[in-house]
């Protein structure tokens, strides 16, 4: 095998198990094949157009057809090695009909005639009438106007697979050789690179076409004491957004905060990350183990998009509350009996937080949900009480509203789409106050940077969480890093125990390449924003293990 084939393959069945939208239908093709641009709209609109008029000849009472073009690029590096690179596409189409209140779907991979899809279309109402003896109660249907012809692009200036192969692997070798000359024993670093080319079309009278990009660039760093034998590890504190190339630019470095700049807008110099990563960690491994005890938490967005992901996101997705849906992380404490009391004290009146797929840069942003549905924003808590979900159309007449939340999405073509999680995100303080300003007056503190491991229950409610960094906090003051701490608490205590919110200025938003729900599982993109927050009376707990 030459190397050019070497580098089409490697890796291939990794990749299709990691990455988003690959599912079965999936190909293994060059770098360079991934440019081609597809079918054009015309001839997808006959394509769709061939599958609703099939469905409703057939007996639908409605129909959509979403024909889906998946690209992936996958670059693995360590040290001074490629490890793998990865292309994939994946192409086909999906209908799904509602006849006599009842789902059916279907789909096909490579569609490319009009008879295969109307074919595809009619399996489906196949499907659904065959499903109508399951059926306990009719779907109702939010109602939704059509948009007609529309699109949507994700904004950016470098489209990510245009960027040659070379380039990627040069910068993911130049990050690991800036972390091995600052000290690093060993390197990781990776690309994952994502575009969705969508197109809905249904008897609603929508044609909506899209073209979603999305990039996450990682590594882990890992520091040993050779005396001792112990080692430190610190992740990336980069973040995955929803941009071209551009996105892996460098700005000049923050070393009064120990951050790069980058963190704060959207760009991001992973080098200048690396080289910190690969100091921090040999500061790690010397550093003092934590005391368990309770102490009072300072938690940057780096580490804060996780707890609200689990917590708060998981929580409020409403086929979780309904019990609908229990695989892959369980149902939630967030029952329907505490939204509708409208007093139950999710948090403390300093926590607001809501739910969007339109943030610029986030992983959920799109124009349209994959049922169609304009995406907005909405609050899921306020002045903390729990005050809606996230809903589709099929869902949001339990809450006594008529229009879906645009939060219904499909992990491909072959896949049915089903209400994912939006982008939920915690609000910024409306007074003015800095980071500093939110230590000052912290007796006995932790100020935790980046996300590490954790664990919830089945319910969204009992949950530990760890990070990357961690910095003692003595009247006001960061006196020194600390290791082996994790946190304990359940939802609603922890969330009650916020006191204050960092403002605007401080806000960012941070992203989650790979959230799975379902069964079989589906992967989507999500991301949740916040400023730097504090919470009183933690339960902190030390994490090293016990020889």
């Amino acid at each position: 095998m030459n190397r050019r084939d070497f580098i089409q393959l490697t890796s291939a069945g990794a990749g299709a198990l990691l990455l988003p939208g690959m599912a079965a239908g999936g190909r293994v093709i060059a770098a360079e094949a991934l440019l081609d641009p597809g079918l054009d709209l015309a001839v997808k609109k006959r394509l769709a157009d061939a599958g609703l008029n099939a469905a409703k000849a057939k007996g639908a009472t409605y129909a959509d057809v979403r024909i889906g073009r998946y690209l992936n690029q996958f670059v693995t590096t360590r040290e001074d090695k490629v490890q793998s690179i990865v292309n994939l596409e994946s192409f086909g189409v999906g209908v799904r009909v509602l006849v006599n209140g009842c789902w059916g779907f279907a789909s096909l991979g490579d569609a490319s005639t009009e008879a295969q899809v109307a074919e595809t279309a009619e399996i489906a109402v196949q499907v659904a009438r065959a499903n109508i003896a399951l059926l306990d109660e009719p779907v109702q249907l939010a109602p939704q106007k059509g948009f007609g012809d529309v699109s949507y692009k994700t904004p950016f200036t470098k489209n990510l697979f245009e960027i040659p192969i070379k380039e990627k692997v040069d910068l993911l070798l130049s990050v690991n050789g800036a972390a091995m000359t600052n000290g690093a024993n060993f390197v990781n670093s990776v690309l994952f690179m994502v575009n969705e080319q969508k197109y809905f079309a249904s008897t609603d009278g929508s044609y909506i076409d899209q073209d979603i990009h999305r990039i996450w660039p990682t590594f882990t760093v890992t520091g040993i004491d050779r005396a001792t034998g112990q080692f430190q590890t610190r992740n990336s504190l980069g973040t995955a957004k929803a941009m071209g190339y551009e996105y892996l630019q460098t700005t000049p470095p923050d070393r009064i905060t120990g951050r790069p700049t980058t963190l704060f807008n959207n760009y991001y110099d992973m080098m200048d990350d690396a080289t910190l990563a690969a100091r921090q960690v040999k500061e790690k491994v010397k550093a003092k183990s934590v005391e368990a005890g309770k102490y009072d938490l300072v938690l940057d967005p780096s580490h804060l998009r996780l707890t609200i992901h689990e917590s708060v996101g998981h929580a409020t997705e409403l086929d979780r509350v309904l019990g609908y849906e229990a695989n892959l992380a369980g149902t939630s404490f967030a029952t329907m009996d505490k939204w509708k009391s409208k007093t139950f004290k999710y948090g403390s009146p300093q926590v607001n937080v809501f739910a969007d797929k339109v943030q610029p840069g986030s992983m959920g942003a799109v124009g349209w949900d994959d049922e169609g549905v304009k995406t907005k924003k909405w609050d899921l808590i306020k002045d903390g009480i729990l005050v809606n979900y996230q809903a589709i159309r099929d869902q949001v007449h339990m809450l006594g509203e008529t229009e879906s939340h645009g939060c219904c999405y499909a992990d491909s073509w072959n896949a049915v789409q089903f209400q994912r999680m939006a982008n939920v995100s915690l609000a910024p303080g409306t007074q003015p106050l800095s980071v500093d300003e939110l230590i000052k007056d912290v007796k006995k503190g932790i100020y935790i940077i980046g996300y590490g491991s954790y664990s919830i229950d089945q319910q969204r409610y009992n949950f530990q969480f760890g990070g990357q960094l961690f910095y003692e906090i003595k009247d006001g003051q960061i006196t020194g890093m600390l290791k082996d701490v994790a946190y304990q608490s359940n939802t609603q205590e922890f969330w009650n125990s916020c006191v204050k919110v960092s403002d605007q200025r401080d806000y960012r938003v941070e992203g989650s390449f790979f959230d799975g729900k379902g069964q079989p599982p589906q992967l989507s993109c999500v991301s949740h924003g916040s400023a730097t927050a504090r919470f009183n009376g933690v339960n902190v707990i030390n994490t090293a293990r016990k020889v």
